[in-house]
């Protein structure tokens, strides 16, 4: 069964064979030098001054960065159902909260932030997500965050990158706290969470607030190649193949490979007659609006052994999503929408003739290079 959800995403073999050997204590000197190697890897990765990693999924985080960096009000952005839980964690946390919303196929305005902040000079910290998985939709994040700046410098900016980070490279200039997950572009099982932080972001951290997830003792810590409390041992270990795996690629070829994929794969898909959701597609996946998204996905997961994602709340069997996140070979990414063709033509709705494949190979050849 291929598994082309966008998240969890599969394990590399290689990276398997790695978390397979015998348990690491996490207070040892072994440890340590695995986690030193991760680390320095993982800060390559971010682009940032600083990171953190979390035994924890990627809503802990978002919960570490709230707590952590917000004092007063935070202003998000609520365009799916990430978006939505940002605000659900201000509220929880008792701060004060102003929220933009959108549809779900319709990225943020930078105008409508800019105006946000204007009439509340209370606000200091915006959460947006970089790509919005609940609709496969892309935010103009970079540009977002340089217009706050300008605004305001002491506005810590958090933005959730989990189906972003390792998809593309993300400008973190303006960006205070940007957020990744261990089951998306970089394979590995769930239950670890990173946050690459600036050194804005660590200042107004201090001593940090709440106790589990306090990002100040965790950085004290991980500065030392070890971490607060228990480390997610076998999945750091991942981690630092995952990434080794990467940069023996090298970054400029992995984007690359990941946004040709992408961009093959919207090509295939609309040249047998889908249509994508969102106005501004992530490269993270291809989200396609149908009325009859169910009898697709079951049709790919019993006759062609390809497993992809639905849609939620108001877009649950009206959607379907298909991962493009990390080392995916293309013959991969190839059947998977030669398996949708197939499914439109035992669906009655167009007959077979190749096209998804062809289209793919040909967009995929021309956007590698």
């Amino acid at each position: 069964m291929l598994l082309f959800t966008p998240g969890p995403t599969p394990v590399p073999e290689a990276v398997r064979m790695a978390m397979a050997g015998p348990t690491i204590h996490h207070r040892t000197p072994e440890f340590e030098a695995i986690f030193k190697e991760a680390r320095t890897r993982l800060m390559r990765l971010f682009g940032m001054d600083e990171c953190v990693v979390l035994a924890s999924s990627g809503t802990g985080a978002m919960e570490a960065c709230v707590t952590n960096l917000a004092r007063k009000k935070v202003l998000t952005v609520n365009a799916g159902k990430f978006g939505e839980r940002f605000g659900k964690i201000v509220q929880a946390f008792g701060l004060e909260h102003v929220e933009l919303k959108y549809p779900w196929d319709t990225p943020a305005d930078v105008e409508d932030v800019k105006a946000a902040l204007a009439d509340d000079p209370d606000i200091d910290a915006f959460c947006i997500q970089v790509s919005e998985s609940a609709g496969g939709l892309r935010h103009p994040v970079e540009e977002i965050a340089k217009a706050i700046k300008g605004l305001n410098p002491d506005i810590m900016v958090i933005a959730d990158g989990i189906t972003a980070v390792g998809v593309e490279p993300i400008d973190t200039t303006y960006i205070d706290a940007l957020i990744a997950g261990s089951q998306k572009a970089l394979m590995l099982p769930p239950g670890m969470a990173m946050i690459g932080l600036s050194d804005a972001a660590v200042a107004r951290i201090g001593e940090g607030r709440g106790y589990y997830f306090n990002l100040a003792s965790e950085i004290a810590k991980q500065r030392k190649n070890t971490t607060a409390y228990t480390a997610p041992t076998t999945l750091i270990i991942g981690l630092n193949k995952v990434l080794e795996m990467v940069e023996a690629k090298g970054y400029d070829r992995f984007y690359r490979e990941t946004r040709a994929r992408a961009l093959a794969t919207r090509a295939a898909l609309e040249a047998v007659g889908c249509v994508l959701y969102p106005k501004t597609p992530a490269l993270s996946m291809s989200a396609v609006y149908d009325e009859e998204a169910n009898m697709v996905r079951d049709i790919l997961k019993n006759e062609y052994d390809v497993n992809i994602a639905g849609g939620q709340d108001h877009l649950k069997g009206k959607l379907f999503r298909i991962n493009q996140m990390g080392l995916i070979p293309p013959y991969e990414s190839a059947w998977v929408v030669n398996a949708v063709e197939w499914a439109y033509d035992k669906m009655d709705r167009r007959p077979y003739d190749g096209t998804a494949a062809r289209v793919f190979n040909e967009i995929y050849q021309a956007n590698l290079s």
